[in-house]
């Protein structure tokens, strides 16, 4: 008899891995006119920015820049001052081929070393490298069967929920403003941002998204050595075409500020803003799915090919804040502070209390004026956790889809100990990967043999947490005879309790006995009723 097989098509996470390379830095760095002369090497920061990235079969090609940025401290008495370069670069990754429906990477890391010195009061050489870490993850399709119908086929169902990647989208935008300082500024140390989005709204292959982008200036008025700090809110508007999505999708955004430029205003107190933001746009479509889990016939011999299927769902949005606090004694008891930066490193989903959490590295860079009118640097590594609040199945895989911003920083250098504090915001997405057993084919063989006439009585001693569909399986009964002969009510999976199986009179019920005694009663009673449930053998199993 032939065998009817319906097939579908399943969007399942795809390929994971993780690929490290390395970002080499040599540059000089000359001093421009208008800057003062070194007298003394603060600290020197590197900063990968990605702008483009394509993946080909076995492999990845990222192109952006390398920002280096270099603090120190100016002569005759200029207090800190900073310098920086971009160093473009195109860097391709050895990957492994696979195959994909939409991709998605994640690019981090953090510096390796750095090497810098000033050559004169005008030029400082750099060297050093920076060390990627990046994530790659993928959506592919599998071919699954949903249903199965004749050749007396029984087959156990099973729905998957998960979502398809409906769009990716990496767009850098240029966002302006005015930045207006309470007096005209003799130098600019740093601009660092952040960003929000207020509203994502779907439409039929279009995106609008709205928020803002703040900016934190970091100056220092003429004559003066303590820094300053200037914020500015610049309105973001954009929309973007996005083939597949529509109003139906689950949307994750994301604004990241790469850079800042401040020109010179019409007013001395004034500057033209601009910021570079690079927005990060997934949207979903959720699915569901019903596949067939087992199989066999109450007919023939089957013959049954496994197949593991790989569901991929959002575990949950993220968009939440942590703190995390360090300190530590300074060198120097009487060290003023004069400024407090802060970089992360690859984050990644851990086991955290009796759930999961979002934890990534932090690292916090004071500089202080010691008591000989120097300035130093000193780090403190801090860790950053955001509980989760996700359920995952045993074996799930997390994948994060997250960036991080700086809320706050609180840093004091009060006798001799200095003291950070800093509150991030993660924003983003966290994907979960459950694998599933299934069905990849199935085959009707031989018809099956005649159960035996002679015996009268068979009955099956099960244990608590049995599958029924297993029983069945295991007799070649169909699960509805075992439902209906038993009294269990409809729908009944697993059995919640031990209990023994038989299809004759009195012995006919849900009943908790002792292995012999159940044994005993049955063999005196001699019952020759035939059993309802047809199994082919006579099978006691003790320990019940």
């Amino acid at each position: 008899m032939e065998l009817k097989i319906f097939r579908d098509t399943l969007p399942q996470a795809g390929t994971s891995c993780t690929v490290k390379a390395e970002l080499p830095l040599e540059t000089e760095i000359l001093i421009s006119d208008y800057l003062p002369p070194v007298f003394k090497l603060v600290k020197c920061f590197a900063k990968p920015v990605v702008l483009q990235k394509q993946l080909q079969p076995g492999r990845l090609t990222l192109e952006g820049y390398l920002r280096c940025t270099v603090f120190y401290q100016g002569e005759d008495g200029a207090g800190l001052c900073q310098t920086e370069q971009k160093l473009p670069f195109t860097k391709q990754l050895e990957v492994p081929e696979f195959s994909f429906t939409s991709w998605m990477a994640m690019v981090e890391g953090q510096t390796e070393y750095l090497n810098c010195r000033a050559v004169n009061p005008h030029r400082i050489e750099v060297r050093g490298a920076y060390g990627l870490v990046v994530t790659i993850h993928t959506q592919d399709k599998q071919e699954l069967i949903t249903a199965l119908a004749d050749g007396g086929i029984e087959q156990k169902l099973q729905t998957l929920n998960g979502v398809r990647s409906t769009a990716v989208l990496e767009k850098l935008v240029t966002v302006e403003g005015e930045l207006v300082f309470a007096k005209p500024p003799a130098a600019i140390l740093d601009i660092t941002g952040s960003a929000a989005v207020r509203e994502v709204k779907l439409l039929a292959g279009k995106a609008v998204v709205k928020g803002e982008v703040r900016a934190q200036c970091a100056w220092r008025a003429e004559g003066e050595s303590s820094l300053q700090s200037q914020a500015a809110s610049l309105p973001f508007n954009q929309v973007v075409d996005l083939e597949g999505v529509a109003e139906d999708c689950r949307c994750m955004c994301v604004l990241e500020p790469v850079g800042f430029a401040l020109a010179e205003g019409e007013q001395e107190a004034s500057g033209q803003l601009t910021a570079s933001v690079m927005m990060h746009l997934h949207a979903w479509r959720p699915c569901q799915l019903q596949y067939v889990a087992d199989a066999f016939s109450t007919q023939f011999e089957t013959a049954v090919t496994p197949q593991e299927l790989a569901a991929e769902d959002l575990a949950c949005m993220l968009n939440e804040t942590a703190s995390s606090t360090a300190s530590g004694p300074l060198p120097d008891a009487d060290a003023q502070l004069r400024a407090c930066f802060v970089s992360y490193g690859p984050a990644q989903v851990t086991p955290y209390r009796d759930g999961w959490a979002f934890t990534v590295r932090a690292v916090a860079t004071a500089f202080a004026e010691n008591s000989l009118a120097e300035l130093e640097s000193y780090e403190k590594t801090l860790e950053l956790v955001f509980p989760l609040a996700v359920e995952a199945p045993p074996g799930a895989q997390f994948s994060p889809e997250c960036w991080l911003s700086t809320e706050n920083i609180q840093c004091s250098c009060t006798g001799g100990t200095l003291e950070v504090t800093v509150t991030a915001r993660a924003e983003g997405a966290i994907l979960c990967r459950s694998t599933h057993s299934g069905i990849g084919s199935i085959e009707l063989g031989e018809p099956l043999t005649t159960p035996d006439p002679e015996i009268a009585l068979r009955i099956y001693y099960a244990q608590a947490g049995e599958e029924l569909f297993g029983i069945a399986r295991r007799f070649h009964v169909s699960p509805a005879q075992i439902l209906t002969a038993n009294g269990l009510e409809a729908g009944t999976q697993v059995l919640p309790q031990a209990m023994h199986f038989s299809g004759a009179g009195r012995i006919n019920r849900r009943r908790t006995l002792p292995f012999q005694a159940a044994f005993s009663f049955c063999a005196e009673k001699k019952v020759k009723k035939p059993f309802l449930l047809c199994v082919r053998e006579s099978i006691i199993k003790s320990g019940v």
